[in-house]
């Protein structure tokens, strides 16, 4: 592991984040640019992730399974079905890669899932913040600078890998421009009263014909 320019590292780390695709189904892409070379030492982004929004954890073993992404999500049971009034924020920290562009850049990917929401009124949409990341450091015998950077409270090793502890720091840095925004669309309330009554008569329609269906064509002994 190399000792970090901590000083120059403080000064200009940044990190940005993105919502890529359209839909309820996106990939979060987070990129991270330290202000020297960081080889040697691991990078990773550790994120709320709101109650409107989640990881599959299903999904995120498979991705694990095949090297395609490495992150610890906690809790590490989550009701994948429940809307978001009834769901609770995640902790996820999501472990960077080089980026092969830049020498002191870092990114990783990671599929996130919107949920369903009640149904407002006058506005056929709900909007979901994400908070900038927080970016955090470990560096195999390197000597950080308190002034920049400061241990932090992540019970977690250097990689999704290894089962060793590790001593992660954090550092002060230029977060996004904007807290990505997901917006998710909702039903009206004031469309409740038809819905209520199309879906009424929709099942009611539907089971007269499974009834009909099953005295002409069933078999009764």
């Amino acid at each position: 592991c190399v000792t970090l320019d901590v000083q120059a590292a403080c000064r200009d780390t940044s990190v940005t984040q993105e919502l890529l695709n359209e839909g309820f189904h996106r990939d979060l892409l987070v990129k991270v640019e330290l202000g020297e070379d960081a080889g040697g030492c691991a990078v990773a982004a550790r994120m709320r992730l709101p109650p409107g929004i989640y990881v599959d954890p299903y999904e995120l073993a498979t991705l694990q399974q095949h090297n395609l992404t490495k992150a610890v999500l906690a809790p590490d049971v989550i009701d994948v079905e429940a809307p978001e009034y009834l769901a609770r924020d995640l902790l996820l920290l999501l472990f960077l890669e080089p980026d092969m562009r830049c020498s002191h850049c870092f990114r990783a990917a990671v599929p996130v899932h919107a949920r369903y929401h009640r149904p407002a009124e006058g506005t056929g949409e709900a909007l979901v913040v994400l908070e900038s990341p927080e970016v955090l450091l470990c560096c195999c015998h390197g000597h950080l600078s308190a002034e920049c950077w400061e241990p932090a409270e992540v019970d977690t090793p250097c990689s999704s890998d290894t089962t060793g502890p590790c001593q992660w720091h954090s550092t002060k840095h230029r977060p996004a421009y904007e807290g990505s925004m997901l917006r998710v669309p909702v039903g009206l309330r004031e469309h409740s009263s038809l819905v209520c009554a199309l879906t009424l008569l929709t099942t009611g329609l539907c089971s007269g014909l499974i009834l009909a269906a099953a005295c002409k064509y069933g078999h009764f002994s």
